[in-house]
């Protein structure tokens, strides 16, 4: 009887309640000057690294884990607390999800022809304020839902588990700090030289696919039903980029393979296969003294203009195959915010230092003057007033789901991995057949589209990873509310300045004989998507032929059981020289893992090497990332580059990309300590 009711007791005890790192009574320095500047300077930089990034290979990477290295290692000067490390890496952390939510649909304007000029003050005004609201509602709508999802057991949250782990083995900062480091200097230097002309940075090969004049394809039973055939496509070479390394080799081999794979379909199989059928039609296009160049053009325009329509198809079921897959954690998601939304109120005036967080009474207040404000703007670009408004409730809604989506998400897969350009898509299908119901159509309802699908991508971005970030100052026990004000201020300065890297970025390439956004060497991916969706949709100018041939490979990825069509369809999207370059870099994470097994590392050594190997891609990643922005503004104000060679050396390329593999794969292998030494928290990137 006596065990029956001691066994009574425990089952109506209460369940005993996390506490953090940090105890609630203890008093410690959290919100101060140097920790918010700190975080400010990182979000402006590694913000506009990954908007250098995404520009060119369409993916980004997290910036959590750099940002607490940083953060450690210079607050560590004045001896800061773990809270400042926490602010400062909660607000350098953010720009990166501003930069994806700007290059995702920022560039789709001009691209879509909806804007006459990325210059001037009007672009200036037009992209801030997008962005402006998208990051505020971003952090409002993940304000709502915040105490739920962060204190909910199921769910994981990989990445900020791992970030708080860091911040919590503070002793290892410094040399963390020493690999990402060096290793931006030494990313940034291989950059420079090969836009100093010291070495060939791309090399494509002339393949002839056939013999035009002789080769035929015979087309019926009869000698005679043959048509002419024959052309010439190209082949490239890896590009000798340190940050499309490390992006291989964060991503590692899978994923990288994978994203070729896309591309050695579109350059391996489709392109050579329509220059061979299409050859003898298209030489009537050809000036007779074109030459090999003419034909290398004329590929890359086969390229752009049919096989990107077929990845484009691809791509849209890609992302609808994402959505559907985690179609129980977007109910879940649902689910707990609108509970979060019938508790109302806010904590009171003496709930501990982890209780304090802004009512919702005054979060639902801000997001009303947000969407007032929305009116206006969608308004002010679309010169429609029904369109604006319909534009505006579009937003809210599709802004409040998807920022809990995206909540959800990151806290099963982490930020890196949450598929924000698939649920812009779904955003700008919905809004798109909306305007076309409502009579909008041309210019304005590009407008009006665009409009949406940014503030809605940039606010999804922003709340996955604030949420991250409240999920660490859970671990550690910070402040909610401060972390919530120095995140509203780093949103609004990340959006205020972000304008500035793609601007340059875009009239540098024009300066250099490109065409800005949609270049092949700043092709901008996801944006080319979004534009292409809304044109089809809204103006009528999508080739629905080529985007079905898209969907129906998609369907046969998917049916394959492929991990990710819509990483397959980004990499026939993409530049093949930059897929073939992640490639290598994923075959030097592999090289590495195969070399660690082969050595007998234990568990400790494993993390070790895999932290130091995070850490140098990420280091090549920001170091050339921070100096192509500095190359672009060269172009930008048409300021001559020293050169080496005129003509410089491809060979030359491939000893640089032999150094690079030498320090990604040796530097985490003789930096995995003793086999005696604890065990570091691992980076899940």
């Amino acid at each position: 009887m006596a065990d029956e009711s001691k066994k009574s007791m425990l089952d109506e005890a209460p369940p005993r309640r996390y506490q953090p790192f940090v105890p609630q009574h203890m008093q410690m320095t959290e919100f101060t000057l140097r920790a918010v500047l700190l975080g400010l300077v990182m979000t402006v930089i590694l913000g506009a690294a990954n908007a250098y990034l995404g520009l060119r290979a369409g993916v980004t990477v997290a910036a959590t884990y750099p940002a607490a290295v940083i953060s450690m290692a210079v607050l560590r000067i004045w001896r800061g607390s773990i809270l400042e490390e926490n602010l400062a890496r909660t607000a350098g952390s953010i720009g990166e999800s501003v930069a994806a939510g700007a290059i995702f649909t920022l560039p789709a304007f001009l691209i879509a022809r909806a804007w006459p000029s990325f210059s001037g003050p009007d672009a200036y005004w037009k992209s801030t304020v997008l962005m402006i609201m998208g990051s505020i509602l971003g952090v409002l709508f993940t304000s709502l839902m915040r105490r739920t999802m962060v204190e909910d057991p199921e769910l994981p949250f990989p990445e900020s588990t791992a970030a708080s782990e860091i911040h919590k083995a503070g002793q290892r900062g410094a040399q963390a700090a020493r690999f990402l480091f060096w290793n931006m200097g030494f990313g940034a230097l291989v950059y420079l030289l090969g836009q100093f002309r010291l070495y060939a940075l791309d090399k494509d090969f002339i393949v002839r696919i056939g013999e035009l004049g002789r080769s035929t394809v015979r087309v019926g039973p009869a000698a005679t039903q043959t048509v002419a055939a024959g052309g010439t496509s190209i082949f490239s070479a890896p590009s000798v980029s340190p940050a499309y390394l490390g992006v291989g080799y964060i991503i590692g081999p899978r994923l990288a393979a994978l994203n070729f794979a896309g591309g050695l379909f579109a350059w391996g199989l489709m392109v050579p296969l329509l220059m061979f059928f299409l050859g003898p039609q298209l030489q009537a296009y050809l000036p007779a003294t074109a030459g090999e160049a003419g034909w290398e053009g004329m590929a890359s325009d086969i390229w752009r203009f049919i096989v990107r329509p077929i990845a484009v198809g691809g791509m849209l079921v890609g992302a609808a195959s994402t959505l559907f897959r985690m179609r129980k954690s977007i109910a879940s998601g649902l689910g707990r915010a609108f509970a979060e939304f019938r508790q109302g109120g806010g904590p009171p005036p003496t709930a501990a230092r982890t209780e304090r967080y802004m009512s919702s009474k005054v979060v639902l207040g801000l997001i009303a003057v947000c969407f007032a404000l929305m009116i206006v703007l969608y308004i002010w670009l679309s010169g429609l007033v029904t369109g604006g408004v319909v534009a505006a409730v579009v937003m809210l809604i599709a802004g409040f789901f998807f920022a809990t989506v995206s909540g959800s998400l990151v806290g099963f897969i982490g930020s890196t991995n949450n598929p924000v350009s698939g649920i812009t898509l779904s955003t700008i299908i919905v809004a798109a057949l909306l305007m076309v119901s409502l009579g909008v159509s041309g210019p304005p309802g590009v407008l009006a589209i665009l409009g949406i699908a940014t503030v809605v991508c940039v606010s999804s971005a922003v709340a996955g990873e604030l949420l991250q970030d409240f999920k660490v100052g859970y671990l550690l026990g910070g402040t909610p509310r401060t972390i919530q004000i120095v995140e509203l201020i780093a949103v609004v300065v990340a959006s205020l300045v972000m304008y500035f890297p793609l601007l340059v970025l875009h009239q540098g390439n024009i300066n250099a004989g490109g065409i800005g956004f949609g270049d092949r060497q700043l092709p901008a991916p996801q944006a080319g998507l979004m534009a292409a969706i809304t044109q089809g949709i809204v103006g009528g100018d999508m080739p629905w032929a080529l985007v079905g041939v898209g969907i129906m490979l998609g369907i046969a990825l998917i049916l394959a059981q492929v991990r990710s069509p819509m990483l397959f369809a980004v990499g026939m999207y993409l530049p093949l020289a930059t897929t073939f370059a992640i490639f290598v870099g994923g075959a030097f994470k592999w090289l590495t893992d195969e070399l660690r097994s082969r050595r007998g590392f234990n568990q400790a050594q494993m993390a070790r090497s895999e932290n130091v190997g995070v850490l140098v891609a990420s280091g090549l990643i920001a170091g050339e990332a921070l100096v192509g922005l500095v190359i672009a503004t060269f172009r930008f104000f048409e300021w001559p580059l020293p050169a080496f060679f005129e003509t410089p050396s491809f060979l030359a390329g491939f000893a640089v990309m032999a150094l690079v593999l030498l320090v990604m794969v040796r530097t985490p292998l003789v930096n995995a300590g003793h086999p005696d030494e604890p065990a570091p928290p691992t980076a899940i990137m």
